[in-house]
């Protein structure tokens, strides 16, 4: 692809550049320091740490602290907070309030912990039921932080809040599940969403591309092909546990065939593929899930099924079953992909 030409700028405008950026970069200075989460905690509660006003609520589900408390007593690395020296010596929280007020939360029994899916068997704990050793380890665990000089003005810290909360690209479930895990299925996974026929039948943009949407698909294909029975309403806790569950007795050549078998017969009787229309750009998952999984379970049955044409895809029943309203429920994802089954069972050739 060809590179866009590169503007003309003569050098006065970058003499201008360059005084700007150098008086912004003066406005930004700090030091690493490394605290224990014993004197963090410490000087919380004795407000040496505080919270200032343009910072949100305490605002973490449950579910998310426990998260959190979970990775730092696995000593998985934390990212850096950021807090401010002021020139009354206490330090202002610019970034990490959320995980400050967790650990004090923690440290003082008022959070319990609950669905860890590393440490089950803390699940019910509070701190002070760890054993006493774990209570040392948790306490003495050193979190670095960012410490902004106190010439650093307000403006600044609160840009620095709003940069860090607003500009975080969320990493999509795919792509965790991609450094997470791994094994035959996963390997699997990465195969079959490279597959040039499935990238075809299924159109996506390089964005969603890029950023494992194919692998997600995929996944789903396999694990609701599997147990879409048991679904209930997480569909990322669902398919974690299938592959945890699957790491090391998933059938790699069966499941393999039935993906292939898929493409196969979608390709041959469903003139746009999985996607709405011919030259569709994107492909909805719930269209995905109910024609692969629905077609996969249909196959099952009947691996020789020729059906008859397939008109009942522009049928006001199937587009109630492939809207996205209420698609992470059993009763929609069943009735999605048993639609599909029994339509195509139904029509096979006599």
């Amino acid at each position: 692809m060809a590179r866009a030409p590169i503007p003309a700028i003569d050098e006065p405008q970058q003499d201008i550049a360059d005084a700007q950026i150098r008086e912004k970069q003066r406005e930004v200075k700090y030091d690493l320091r490394d605290f224990t989460i014993d004197y963090i905690i410490k000087q919380f509660r004795d407000g040496l740490f505080y919270v200032p006003d343009y910072q949100r609520e305490y605002v973490w589900p449950d579910g998310h602290r426990c998260r959190f408390i979970e990775s730092v007593i696995l000593g998985l690395p934390i990212p850096m907070m950021f807090v401010a020296d002021m020139e009354d010596g206490r330090l202002e929280i610019v970034d990490g309030a959320q995980r400050i007020q967790t650990l004090e939360s923690f440290e003082a029994g008022d959070l319990r912990l609950e669905k860890l899916t590393q440490l089950t068997s803390l699940n019910g704990f509070r701190f002070a039921n760890l054993p006493v050793a774990q209570q040392r380890k948790f306490g003495t665990r050193a979190l670095r932080l960012v410490v902004l000089e106190d010439s650093t003005t307000l403006e600044v810290r609160q840009e620095i809040f709003n940069r860090i909360n607003t500009s975080a690209f969320k990493a999509r479930s795919a792509e965790v599940r991609r450094g997470a895990y791994s094994g035959p299925l996963m390997t699997l996974v990465k195969e079959c969403a490279n597959n040039p026929l499935f990238l075809r039948l299924c159109p996506m943009t390089k964005s969603l591309i890029d950023r494992r949407e194919g692998e997600e698909l995929v996944l789903r294909f396999f694990a609701y092909s599997d147990r879409y029975s048991r679904f209930k309403h997480d569909v990322e806790k669902f398919l974690d546990t299938y592959v945890l569950d699957e790491q090391a007795t998933f059938d790699v050549q069966k499941h393999k065939h039935e993906f292939l078998a898929v493409l196969a017969f979608v390709d041959k009787h469903f003139p746009a593929g999985f996607a709405k229309s011919r030259g569709a750009k994107t492909t909805p998952r719930v269209r995905f899930e109910a024609i692969a999984v629905g077609t996969n379970l249909a196959l099952r049955r009947v691996p020789d099924l020729r059906p008859k044409p397939i008109d009942w895809l522009d049928s006001s029943d199937f587009q109630s079953h492939v809207t996205t309203h209420a698609s992470n429920s059993l009763p929609r994802l069943r009735g999605r992909v048993e639609y599909v089954r029994d339509q195509l069972l139904r029509d096979k050739a006599k």
